[in-house]
């Protein structure tokens, strides 16, 4: 098993694949480098003397300069490198587009929706308009659940999805919640989807079921509980009855891999993640791709220092130019609310080896491979083209993880090197970073890319990955489904009444 990796032979710095200590040899091209200090698993030496303001290179790309002098073989972490990076910049269209060749076809068993979507899931939902009936839809679904244990059926499960919102907002507050509840109405994965309103909240239930549009009114009902005469979870769990019988007649069927559309996000991130689970994922999406499919990549604030790879990948002039709009439309948020651009990494990033944001952004973006950007949404869309596509989100787990999941998503995989139980309303897939964190925290992760640390190819670690992605479409459940978190989180950014 190797110790360490350069990962690009321009890079003036190697990661270390495990602890290493003082005194210790490094060997580059027949040049030996003694580490001059400990050097902790997932973070950077250098390989040569750095002085004060000298650019630290990783993955090719400066990714800061240091603060102070480093001598050969010294640690370089967050207290002593800054970011290059800074404000709103110029970009210019520089395609450097790379084909990915079409893959033998492949199936596997989804539920075929009326409207032509396929779900990887059966589940009934429970959805409140508003967080004041909360309770009701917890209540009403937990009854249900209770009704039902033992005799599911096809359907997968019975979940309510409580929020803090639907009332109280403004402008794209609002917005933003009426377009992520109404995604949710009609994502794939629900068979049947109870809407439960108070009555007089803002987000009015009448205009909400406007925005939704079309539905099958057997397997999506609505209930405004200050018009109900007595109880209103009795009257919800009727509902709620009718609209599990209908989704008990659904059955999986073979469906080609073309129609999944997964998305790609990282969290709790290490000095390892852009070499082991991020480029799994890379691998993974450019498969899909090739496949027909679909992924997509978010976090944009952790595509900052790394855009420029992102924007020369577009398919053409006009997604440069969504691109462009993508990233400076969210430096603005940033700037309109007077922090600063590059406040990232976070302090578990830095723990784990990640300095700055450049070096965040380059081993981020690795998830989507090397396909090229066929389309970009923003906050709240839904997919309507095939291939990679980016989405506007920020970085936060659970926020994008929902918008990923809102647009379209059946299923969002997601690299972690420090471990995080939580999921979204799709199944939510934790891939380790490291193997130490599969190890100590089995029932959070459910793949284990830290083998790739270890010396198991490439080759062998995607085949295995994507047979159980597979496996995980036809209904094997995920870490996250089996211990029942199942989140929503909804971007806000304004005034709340």
């Amino acid at each position: 098993m190797a110790s360490y990796i350069r990962i690009n032979p321009a890079d003036n710095v190697a990661v270390a694949l495990k602890d290493l200590h003082a005194g210790e040899h490094a060997s580059f091209n027949g040049a030996e480098v003694v580490l001059a200090q400990d050097i902790p698993a997932g973070h950077k030496f250098t390989l040569t003397p750095l002085g004060e303001g000298d650019d630290v290179v990783k993955y090719g790309f400066p990714i800061g300069h240091v603060t102070r002098p480093a001598g050969k073989g010294c640690l370089v972490d967050h207290s002593c490198i800054k970011t290059n990076l800074s404000g709103l910049l110029e970009y210019c269209y520089e395609p450097k587009l790379v084909d990915i060749p079409a893959a033998n076809p492949r199936t596997f068993k989804g539920f075929r929706r009326a409207d032509g979507q396929v779900g990887i899931r059966n589940q009934v939902w429970i959805i409140p308009t508003v967080g004041c009936v909360n309770g009701v839809a917890d209540a009403i679904a937990a009854r249900l659940r209770e009704e039902k244990s033992g005799a599911m059926g096809s359907v997968d499960s019975i979940v309510s999805f409580p929020h803090n919102y639907g009332c109280s907002q403004l402008g794209d507050d609002h917005e933003n919640t009426r377009r992520i509840l109404a995604d949710m109405v009609h994502h794939p994965n629900a068979g049947g989807v109870l809407i439960v309103s108070l009555g007089c909240e803002n987000n009015q239930l009448g205009p909400f079921m406007e925005l939704v549009g079309k539905v099958d009114s057997g397997r999506v009902m609505t209930i405004k509980v200050q018009e109900v005469e007595g109880d209103e979870v009795e009257v919800g769990l009727e509902m709620a009855r009718r609209i599990f019988d209908v989704c008990c007649k659904d059955e999986r069927t073979e469906v080609p891999v073309s129609e999944l559309k997964v998305g790609l996000k990282c969290g709790g991130s290490d000095g390892l993640s852009g070499i082991t689970a991020n480029p799994l994922l890379g691998v993974f999406s450019d498969w899909i791709v090739a496949q027909g499919g679909t992924t997509v990549l978010t976090e944009v604030p952790e595509m900052f220092g790394a855009e420029t790879i992102l924007m020369n990948r577009c398919q053409d002039k006009a997604t440069f130019d969504k691109t462009v709009s993508l990233i400076n439309d969210f430096k603005s948020y940033f700037m309109k609310n007077d922090q600063p651009v590059y406040e990232n990494p976070s302090p578990g990033n830095k723990a784990g080896g990640i300095s700055t944001l450049e070096e965040k952004s380059l081993g981020c973006t690795q998830k989507c491979g090397r396909s090229i950007v066929r389309d970009v949404l923003a906050y709240g869309d839904r997919l309507s083209t095939k291939g990679l596509n980016l989405l506007s989100a920020p970085g936060n787990d659970l926020v994008a993880s929902t918008a990923l999941a809102a647009c379209g998503c059946q299923i969002v995989l997601f690299t972690t090197g420090r471990g995080t139980p939580f999921g979204s309303f799709v199944p939510t897939m934790k891939i380790s970073t490291n193997s130490t964190l599969a190890a100590r925290k089995p029932g959070w992760i459910d793949f284990n890319a830290g083998v790739l640390a270890e010396d198991e190819p490439m080759q062998i670690t995607s085949e295995r990955f994507t047979e159980y992605v597979l496996a995980v479409a036809e209904g094997r459940q995920v870490n996250n489904e089996t211990h029942g978190i199942r989140e929503i989180s909804i971007f806000k950014s304004g005034v709340t009444l």
